[in-house]
């Protein structure tokens, strides 16, 4: 062209992508050297090319013209004279070359053409007055810095054994073995994070490792010489970091609190935690009431986090440090970050923990529960499963790796990919407890009303935070052995799985009436399955039994029972009919009936045989403990022939 322009050809400034961790962070290749880049540009020239080659290169000084009419003269193609006339040059190449080192090797091993022999270097002119003047200073301003030190050291230990006062380096020691440390310059910083356990947490922990000045721990001792030795550690901690804190939960209905946890460290308990003037904490107490701050912001960030995010069917709110969730109908979950660093006395949300626990019965098992939930997300941060086989990737689990071999579908892969959320958590653990305390209020209300029979609660004491497991036994007082109703009551979440006698399975709601209405249903069949094991027991026959009468008015709970049995000689009937609305009523017949009288239409004295008109006893004048033994003496009553 015409105008040609010079363009300058630049590398790229960013670098390379050299790996994407699991979180989408970007890590770089370094950028090369400038030796690093001369070896990568030095492996790209061919050394195996001859020089033959390299001399066929084009003068730059040749004109463009030249260039093409030289073109049009060379053919498209050109063969050499003989085809194996490469191989025989470079055979020739490297026969010279392997001569010549030959020659080379004879020529130094033989030594009769060349000798090879070392140079003597030109001597250096010594002085050795000179040496030893110069290593005597040394030698004696190092001699002055140990001297100087050790009269240090001296000095210091002096002074603590007269004065028994705490040794500084000690209690390093014993903060080194309990916190990581290390030194920056001239200073010694820690850190109190869970960073190494598995946290995410962006709030850095870092404290500051002084050494207390001598004039205070000698003011200190004197004013509690009884007490502990005050340390000579100074320990500084930032202030978002100072104080105490704890996360509140409170479950509410309407308006009154029902349950509260609160999640503190040993320190809230222990009287001095908010340090006033004139008092200072002792450095573990102080790094661990730091360390739970750290621990309490964590928590109800990364809460407030996922309740935002959360698409629930009534959302979530979180205003300051408060959230707020529904559990079920009429019920509120509230968690609250309580932090008070002793600074801020207008914080209203800065409450003390004596006034709370004073206000509030304190729930250890949601404490562990809160402490345990963020523990375990530390965990699988860090402790990723092996893959299997060992060269597959590292991260997916055990049962996404045999996603493929098993031929997962999509949903199921949709259901590996689901995680529940520290919110979900809790809010399910919420209401399992609220399910479990509604239905310990049912059966402790039913064994107090109901006498007869007795109702025997089992909750088994290993269970899940969501689920756990009761078992009902329904016996009669005396008569354990004869008739007992077991059913099995799986308390969830929203919803309660009853397992009766006879292996049908019932799903109820959070109602607490139908759990009532369903254990109600079990007493009386209970005492019509009790009663005609009672009859057996006696001899007398069973004629007739049903659980679902069609007769009689319709039952507003449950269905009404009955059943009929003869006595072993047939001259007594008793028929048992179960209301569970009205209770349980015995009627009685004998025959030969007393009131037949021949007539013109009944003449033969076979049909006086028939049972007569049921009579109704009453249960509550008979003698007896309960109702079964009640039964027991009426049927002997009966059973005899006077």
């Amino acid at each position: 062209m015409a105008n040609s322009v010079n363009i300058s050809i630049e590398a790229p400034i960013e670098n390379q992508i050299q790996e994407i961790t699991y979180d989408g962070q970007e890590i770089y290749q370094a950028p090369l050297s400038m030796s690093e880049n001369l070896a990568r540009l030095a492996q790209k020239i061919d050394f195996s090319k001859s020089d033959d080659e390299f001399c066929n290169i084009k003068k730059e000084g040749e004109s463009s013209s030249d260039v093409k009419s030289e073109e049009d003269k060379e053919p498209g193609y050109q063969s050499s004279l003989w085809p194996w006339d490469s191989v025989r040059n470079k055979l020739r190449n490297a026969l010279t070359e392997v001569s010549v080192l030959a020659d080379v090797l004879s020529i130094a091993k033989e030594k009769r053409y060349m000798v090879l022999d070392p140079i003597q270097p030109d001597p250096i002119e010594s002085r050795p007055m000179v040496q030893v003047y110069g290593r005597k200073k040394a030698l004696s301003a190092a001699g002055a810095v140990l001297l100087n030190g050790v009269e240090r050291l001296r000095a210091s230990e002096t002074m603590r054994m007269t004065r028994n006062m705490p040794d500084f380096h000690i209690d390093l020691l014993r903060l080194r073995q309990n916190w990581r440390l290390k030194k920056v310059s001239n200073t010694i910083v820690g850190d109190l994070s869970y960073r190494t356990a598995g946290s995410k947490f962006s709030q850095t922990g870092v404290f500051e490792v002084t050494k207390a000045p001598e004039e205070q721990i000698a003011a200190a001792m004197s004013m509690n010489a009884a007490g502990p030795t005050p340390s000579a550690l100074r320990v500084t901690v930032p202030p978002e970091l100072q104080g105490v804190a704890f996360i509140s939960v409170v479950c509410q209905k309407e308006q009154e609190e029902v349950v509260t946890a609160t999640l503190s460290s040993s320190a809230l308990n222990c009287p001095g935690t908010l340090p006033g003037e004139g008092a200072e904490l002792h450095w573990q107490q102080k790094l661990e009431a730091a360390q739970n701050v750290l621990f309490c912001k964590e928590l109800f960030a990364r809460m407030a986090a996922e309740a935002v995010q959360l698409d629930a069917s009534i959302p979530h709110m979180v205003v300051g440090n408060q959230i707020m969730a529904t559990v079920l109908p009429g019920i509120q979950l509230l968690i609250g970050l309580c932090h008070n660093n002793g600074q801020n006395n207008n914080n209203p949300e800065a409450v003390k923990p004596e006034e709370r626990g004073n206000k509030n019965e304190h729930d250890h098992v949601l404490e562990h529960s809160l402490h345990q939930l963020l523990r375990a997300v530390h965990h699988a941060n860090t402790h990723h499963p092996f893959p299997h086989p060992a060269t597959g990737p590292l991260g997916p689990s055990k049962r996404r790796s045999l996603a493929g071999p098993m031929a997962a579908d999509r949903y199921e892969l949709l259901d590996m990919s689901k995680e529940q959320s520290l919110l979900e958590q809790i809010i399910q653990q919420a209401q399992h407890f609220f399910m479990r305390r509604r239905s310990e209020y049912v059966l402790d209300t039913i064994a107090k009303e109901v006498k007869d029979p007795l109702i025997v609660s089992h909750w088994n004491a290993l269970n899940s935070p969501t689920q756990s497991c009761v078992k009902i036994n329904i016996m009669a007082y005396g008569y354990d052995a004869v008739c007992r109703t077991s059913l099995v009551v799986h308390v969830g979440e929203k919803t309660l799985k009853c397992i009766c006698r006879d292996g049908k399975v019932r799903h109820l709601s959070y109602e607490l009436q139908e759990l009532r209405d369903l254990i109600y249903c079990q007493i009386y069949q209970h005492q019509m399955t009790a009663v005609q094991a009672v009859g057996r027991c006696m001899g007398w026959q069973l004629l007739a039994s049903s659980s679902h009468l069609g007769s009689g008015p319709v039952e507003p709970l449950g269905n009404a029972s009955s059943c009929l049995l003869a006595s072993p000689n047939g001259d007594r009937m008793i028929a048992i009919r179960c209301e569970p609305s009205v209770g349980i009523q015995v009627f009685i017949a004998q025959s030969p009936r007393k009131d037949f009288f021949v007539s013109e239409l009944v003449q033969d004295k076979k049909w006086e045989n028939l049972g007569g008109a049921f009579k109704e006893v009453k249960l509550e004048k008979m003698e007896g403990k309960n109702f079964l033994n009640k039964m027991e003496l009426l049927m002997a009553c009966l059973s005899s022939p006077s």
